[in-house]
């Protein structure tokens, strides 16, 4: 029998354009469910992505707090967030939520 070699995957490593960074963030909004730390977890792939220490300095966070607050493991506060989108050169952007019949 052959044994097949697996790797975990790492979304980061497939994040390569601003496009690309956007739309995931885009489809982590659209799943999270009010999830911050869903949120928060797309953020720290995308950091990844572009270079955490990078991230981490324009945002004028520490590496290792930036590492911590988009772990996934916690929500982080809204002026972090904010910081960090910022810092990835990305927006957010507000749209009207249709009521269904």
């Amino acid at each position: 029998m052959v044994k097949t070699k697996t790797t975990r995957y790492d979304v980061a490593e497939h994040l390569r354009t601003p496009e690309e960074m956007a739309a995931y963030l885009e489809a982590c909004l659209e799943e999270a469910n009010g999830d911050v730390a869903f949120i928060a977890k797309a953020l720290g792939d995308i950091a990844r992505a572009k270079g955490m220490s990078q991230v981490a300095r324009d945002a004028g966070l520490s590496r290792e707090s930036l590492y911590k607050a988009l772990s996934g493991e916690r929500s982080p506060g809204f002026d972090t967030i904010l910081r960090v989108i910022g810092a990835l050169g990305l927006k957010l952007h507000a749209g009207v939520v249709q009521a269904n019949p």
